[in-house]
């Protein structure tokens, strides 16, 4: 269950910081978004020219964000990994992984006053089994945002890493989303992870302790994320609605 739980919330943050940046670019132009973005850009395209490089495909040139065409970062390489399958996943299992560990580093260095205030038991090593389990899973969500913004509100904004905090921890968030259209590749990298690591936790019993030591961080990740949507979906309704109502 506990590998099971890990794969689910891993696709859940890619699948919401996927949707939160979709919803910025309807809302402004892509190029202004990424570049707002441009700390979490820059760890998820360092980590996908990686991933192309040890997997063989020679990269020409990359960019943290196109000027001439869609705004988003940009990595011109050759024709694909010389590692069939595996590649791919490979490609986009490290951007998830080197956002994933800015985050625990961004976490720890500027992120405690938060975190302290931050509820942990939501997003937890269990997956609901029964109907009501699921709805009351879905209220524990709410519940999550509700106890993040609490969290932000009770932090004092004067000393300065709670802001640098937030707003690299929004960069990075929301720049798990894949990079260059990977989506196979990242749900791929996820579901080999959450299969290798159950494997791995049968027959070796090791890797349990250090996957538990993840939930907080994981908890802060889906506790933005979910907030992120949230205030985002909030904002393209109100938009919608004055346009029609002006219309």
């Amino acid at each position: 269950m506990l590998y099971a739980a890990l794969t689910f919330w891993l696709l859940t943050v890619v699948l919401i910081a996927w949707g939160v940046h979709r919803l910025w670019c309807g809302m402004a132009q892509p190029r202004i978004v990424n570049a707002v973005l441009l700390p979490g850009t820059l760890v998820a395209q360092t980590g996908r020219v990686f991933g192309l490089l040890i997997t063989g495909a020679p990269v020409r040139t990359s960019s943290l964000y196109d000027l001439d065409e869609g705004g988003d970062a940009e990595t011109a390489h050759g024709p694909g990994t010389k590692i069939p399958v595996i590649g791919p996943v490979i490609v986009g299992l490290l951007p998830l992984l080197s956002c994933g560990a800015a985050i625990y580093f961004v976490a720890d260095l500027l992120g405690q006053r938060v975190l302290e205030k931050l509820q942990t038991h939501i997003v937890g090593p269990t997956l609901p089994t029964t109907v009501p389990g699921v709805w009351q899973f879905l209220r524990d969500q709410i519940t999550l945002v509700e106890s993040i913004v609490s969290a932000i509100a009770a932090t004092d904004f004067t000393d300065w890493k709670t802001p640098v905090f937030l707003y690299l921890l929004t960069c990075l968030a929301v720049r798990i989303a894949p990079v260059g259209g990977n989506l196979r590749g990242v749900f791929g990298a996820i579901l080999l992870l959450g299969i290798g690591g159950a494997t791995v936790g049968m027959f070796f019993g090791i890797g349990e302790s250090r996957v538990a030591g993840a939930w907080g961080i994981l908890n802060l990740t889906v506790a933005m994320l979910l907030c992120l949507l949230m205030v985002s979906l909030l904002i393209r309704g109100g938009i919608g609605l004055a346009k029609m109502l002006r219309a």
